[in-house]
Formats: C-alpha cells, structure tokens, sequence
C-alpha cells in the first residue's frame, strides 16, 4: 500500500526540517525529482538519537531497518513513532497490520471508540461468514479484549499506525507497507490448532475479562505491549494457540521487513543504493523479529490452511438446524402461503444449501 506525500501534521506544528521545499522554475520532472531525492538526504540524520523502543537491524546489502516496539495504546507509542520517521526519513514504512484491519488508518478516533465498543449482532455474523463460526466466533472474543481495554482506558487502538500513515506521507517517496499476516489466515490456524476442550476454556477466559486496566499499567507494557501481554496471560496455557497468534507472525512480520529493505532505486541513474526502513509493531513481536532475522523463513508453511473439519460442518449443521427449525416453525404458524414465501428467500436459500456436507 503506497500513499501521497502531502498530509499536514495535525499533532505536532511543523519544523523548519518538515518545511515543503521550494522549486526553482522551469525544473523538468526528472529534476523535480532529483531535487527532492536531495532534499530527504538532507533531512535524514546519518546518527540519529532515537527513543529507548527503537531497535536497530541491518541486511547483508546495508539496509537499515528501524524497529519501533509499540504499545498498541499509548500516547508515547505515537511520538516514538513519529520521532522515529522524522528522523531518518525512511524510503519505506511497515507496520503491524494486514488489509482487513487497513479501515483503521483512516478512522478518526471517536469513530474506532465506538467501533471497538459497540459488537453487535452484525459484527457477529460479518466474522463468522469471513472466518466460518468457529474462527469468527474467535475474531469477535479477540475484539471483547480489545473492546475491554478500550473502554477502561477511554482511548482507541492503532495510533500509533495512524501516526506512522500521516509522517509517511510527509516524506518524499516513502512508500507505506502493511506488514501482518491476513487475520483470518490467524484465526483458521489459531483455532485448528485446539482441541474442543480448549476452545470451550478459552472462549470462556475471554468471555469474563473484567480487570480493571490504568493508563499507567499501559506505559509499563512498553517492555510487552499491553493487548498482547493480556491475551498472552490467558492463551500461556495454550501452546499451539501462542505459536499461531505470536510466534508464527513474528516470522511473517520479519520476511516482510526484510522483503521491504531491499535495495531501492536513486536518481537519475537508478542506481541501486541501501534501503531504510521504519517497522512499526508491537512491542512483544521485537524479539521474536530479532531471533529470526538472519534465519531462512518459510513462508508457506504458516499461510497453509487446513480445509474445514468434519467437526466444523457438524457444529455449522447443529447451528443452521436451530435457525432451521425455528423458521419452520414460523412457516407452520404463519401458514402455508407465507411459509412459501419465506422459503423462496435468497438468505433461507442460501441457508439451505450450506446445509450441505463438505466433499470427503
């Protein structure tokens, strides 16, 4: 995902550094932008002091990699973030998402606060046709988590991927990645990675989150980001569940820092020249990232998703026969022209045929 480079900063007023550069007249476009290929040079500091949450990376090719450890809510999380940016002037930014949670960017943060706290029926049904009912079912508990801490703390996730989208934009050529595995992939494998027993328990652990949460217990998880240090809290007896949920996106979070640190191309030759890079991720993913960076990734094993189980169309059948059988009865008391009418539905049809076996 690339942006334009012409945001305004509304959170912090603007430096001499963050002016726009004035053109001289009569610049051709292949000037213009060698001109502002220098003026990034210029601003990108070659020893820049950063935050105590930066983490520094290197490739075999000299590009740099700028690791910022978030909390996912936290004020000072957003100026880690944007100290960072505005000091090294990176050609690339990634963060901790993937293109289903992408809406967040452009939210403002009375919409997400609403959002995060209003789960509805909708939402339910959304993430159960997305994910199928198990993994929606587990999308919508994760969100209860989210929901919880957003409602103690008054203050809605991501700012710090709001803060990265908006310095991004101010840099000349920065392009904006988003660098997470796709969440229904997550959840598929998070779920088919528990026995029954264990989704009962931690359905259950999820369903009764209640302790309280201080925007000072946030600011000590920036040494293990608060969302993930709760939800680490109730999956640790869950091995396979940490596996999918963390350890398996730190790996996917790595290939693609290090797809986004390849060599890029500088004016006016194309010269191939080091790439700077600013991640932006969860505190709790840093040494994770760090382990497996110079290792040799597979990719494609993490992204495999198995295909539904038996278990799973017996459940998705028990669930549609309830609505099933509620509707006949409704046909029943309605009487025999009505219940045709409400037979010849698209949903009650589409209902009827997922009814179907899965092939064997």
């Amino acid at each position: 995902m690339d942006q334009d480079n012409n945001s305004e900063d509304e959170s912090v007023g603007p430096s001499e550094d963050d002016a726009q550069p004035r053109f001289p007249l009569g610049l051709t476009d292949s000037e213009a932008v060698e001109v502002l290929w220098q003026v990034r040079a210029q601003r990108r500091q070659a020893n820049p002091d950063l935050p105590d949450t930066v983490t520094r990376l290197t490739t075999p090719e000299g590009s740099v990699v700028y690791l910022v450890g978030t909390a996912h809510f936290s004020d000072s999380s957003k100026k880690d973030v944007a100290t960072t940016i505005r000091a090294v002037q990176p050609d690339v930014v990634v963060v901790e998402l993937c293109q289903y949670r992408v809406s967040m960017l452009k939210m403002d943060e009375k919409t997400l606060l609403k959002e995060a706290k209003d789960i509805n029926l909708e939402k339910v049904q959304q993430a159960i046709k997305q994910n199928g009912v198990m993994s929606g079912l587990m999308q919508i508990l994760l969100l209860k988590v989210s929901a919880h801490i957003t409602e103690q703390l008054g203050m809605a996730p991501g700012g710090e991927f709001r803060e990265a989208f908006k310095e991004a934009g101010k840099v000349p050529f920065c392009k904006f990645h988003l660098g997470d595995r796709p969440i229904p992939v997550t959840f598929k494998r998070a779920i088919a990675a528990l026995s029954l027993w264990q989704k009962a328990r931690l359905a259950w652990g999820l369903c009764f989150l209640s302790d309280p949460i201080s925007k000072e217990d946030v600011e000590k998880c920036k040494q293990k980001d608060l969302l993930e240090q709760t939800m680490s809290e109730m999956i640790g007896e869950f091995p396979a569940l940490h596996r999918t949920i963390v350890a398996e996106r730190d790996i996917y979070l790595t290939h693609t820092l290090r797809q986004a640190a390849r060599c890029v191309e500088a004016p006016p030759n194309a010269q191939k020249v080091p790439a700077v890079v600013v991640g932006v991720v969860g505190m709790g993913h840093v040494p994770g990232i760090e382990k497996n960076w110079d290792k040799e990734l597979n990719i494609h094993e993490i992204m495999s998703v198995a295909p539904p189980s038996r278990f799973g169309w017996v459940l998705r059948t028990v669930l549609k026969g309830a609505v099933l059988g509620a509707l006949g009865y409704a046909c029943y008391r309605a009487g025999g022209g009505v219940g045709r009418a409400l037979l010849s539905l698209p949903a009650v049809q589409s209902l009827l045929e997922n009814l179907r076996p899965p092939p064997a």
